[in-house]
């Protein structure tokens, strides 16, 4: 009997027992069932075919694809990781086909069980993206709020901010409203973004309501620009809401620059006559401008004359600026001007006399002169001339300036002066009259030095084979001042003499020039 090498007998071989079930026959149907498993991102049909390795690479890929897209936020997933877990996918599908068309299925076994489980299945993914989507769309609409109540805290806070300083916050918000109004018109901020604008308006032009006009005007000017930015429909009758605060708080601005004697009421009217011409508070301005004047020319009259003055002439130049951009209002504010400059003009005389009184005497020369001169029809002019001379006589004199002159002329007491200097001379006098005349310069005679007047003796004009220029007046009884006053050198010295005239007397004065030190001839 023989024995096979295994040790069975009867010769009789056993074959190896096989490493992996033999391959199946081909099934398209099961090899579309296993890609269409693989596509749902869970790697069942590896698992179905035992491919475990293949099936672990597909669960890690969805896990990592979890790990970046949850929570949902705004910025959603990344591109590049959903175009990679795509590719990954059709990948898994395209080789799970190839490995289930001739690998039999563990279970369910049927192929056509398996597709429908793969279709059933589909619904996973499908699924996930929208919720994912809706994840996603809740998340946007939470950071487009929070970016919503991020520019307004930006408004809340600014609104404690002077408007200089807290420009550029407005600015920023405003650009979030209009982002959130253009680019994000279907959100829910968008849909809060017009009540927002009525705050941002009222927090930009709170100034108008404390009735602090003057602070009012530069951010009532910036929201006139808002339109420009926002769509219309954003505002809706915002649009026209600061123009209305801005022509009342440019009036009322000006109005009190007017009355204060500051210096921007012009640009603050002028600007609402351009800006606002047919508006409420543009008619008020050239009243306003009347009344300013008709108050400065009744204070010409009043205990500061030379301030009222000043501000005439302040208002006649102020008002000529303002009339060149006025419009219409252009003729009428011409007229007051040319009132103001008037007014000026002769109120010159009332300061004068009163800087006359308060003793400034070279402030009251120099005003009567240019009085006298500017306005040769005014009655007051004769006097002016006389407190003119007064004043430049009180300068040297000042026991000359006690009293106003008046008109007077004339007199019973004969006054000869004679001029004993090589200048012409201006012969000054005050008192009871008042008046003024030249004498030519003696042409023998020279002027005296310091030392000559203190000789014990000195008396000018007694050379009597000299002939001296003279003139002779006809004055009144009382106390009359002289100052003779050189017409060449100007280091000379005017002389000056105080006369008490009385009757009975005939009276020679002598008017002569004394050499300041280092001077001479």
């Amino acid at each position: 009997m023989s024995v096979d090498p295994y040790g069975m007998p009867g010769g009789f071989v056993v074959p190896p027992m096989p490493t992996s079930p033999p391959p199946a026959p081909p099934d398209r149907l099961r090899a579309a069932a296993v890609a269409l498993l693989n596509l749902s991102g869970l790697g069942i049909g590896y698992a179905l075919v035992r491919r475990w390795v293949p099936a672990a690479a597909c669960w890690a890929a969805t896990i990592v694809l979890l790990f970046v897209a949850l929570p949902a936020d705004a910025d959603g997933v990344p591109a590049a990781a959903l175009v990679a877990y795509g590719a990954f996918l059709l990948l898994a599908a395209a080789h799970g086909a190839v490995v289930g068309l001739r690998t039999r299925l563990a279970r369910p076994g049927s192929a056509p069980t398996a597709l429908l489980l793969g279709v059933l299945l589909l619904a996973v993914p499908a699924g996930g993206v929208v919720w994912y989507d809706g994840a996603h769309e809740e998340a946007v609409q939470r950071a487009l709020l929070d970016r919503l109540h991020r520019a307004d805290d930006l408004v809340t806070a600014a609104g404690r901010e002077r408007f200089e300083t807290a420009r550029p916050d407005y600015r920023t918000a405003l650009e979030v409203y209009r982002d959130l109004a253009v680019d994000h018109s279907g959100s829910r901020a968008a849909r809060q973004v017009p009540d927002r604008m009525k705050t941002y308006y009222a927090t930009v032009g709170a100034a108008y309501g404390h009735q602090d006009y003057c602070a009012a005007i530069e951010p009532l000017t910036y929201l006139r620009t808002v339109p420009r930015t926002m769509p219309k429909e954003q505002l809706g009758t915002l649009t026209r809401w600061p123009d209305d605060r801005l022509a009342t708080s440019l009036y009322e601005c000006g109005a009190a620059g007017l009355a204060g004697g500051g210096a921007d009421w012009v640009t603050r009217f002028g600007d609402l006559l351009t800006t606002f011409p047919r508006s409420e508070p543009a008619g008020k301005v050239v009243p306003a401008v009347d009344a300013a004047v008709q108050k400065a020319r009744k204070a010409v009259d009043g205990g500061a004359p030379c301030t009222a003055v000043a501000d005439l002439r302040d208002l006649d130049s102020r008002i000529t600026d303002l009339a060149r951009t006025a419009g219409d209002a252009a003729a009428d504010l011409g007229k007051a001007a040319d009132q103001a400059g008037r007014s000026g003009d002769s109120g010159e005389y009332a300061c004068g006399i009163d800087e006359y009184h308060r003793g400034d005497f070279a402030a009251a020369q120099k005003t009567m002169e240019e009085f006298a001169a500017g306005n040769k029809g005014d009655g007051n002019v004769a006097r002016a001339k006389k407190v003119a001379i007064a004043a430049e006589v009180a300068q040297t004199l000042p026991a000359a300036g006690k009293k106003l002159p008046t008109t007077d002329s004339g007199g019973s007491i004969s006054v000869t002066v004679e001029n004993d200097s090589p200048d012409d001379i201006t012969v000054l006098y005050t008192g009871p009259v008042t008046g003024s005349f030249t004498l030519k310069g003696c042409g023998d005679c020279k002027s005296y030095t310091l030392a000559d007047t203190l000789i014990k003796g000195f008396k000018p004009c007694a050379d009597s084979g000299r002939d001296y220029p003279r003139r002779t007046l006809d004055l009144p009884v009382g106390t009359t001042y002289f100052v003779h006053k050189p017409h060449g050198d100007s280091t000379t010295t005017p002389a000056s003499d105080t006369v008490s005239l009385q009757s009975g007397y005939i009276y020679t004065e002598c008017a002569y020039t004394t050499r300041a030190l280092g001077s001479g001839y």
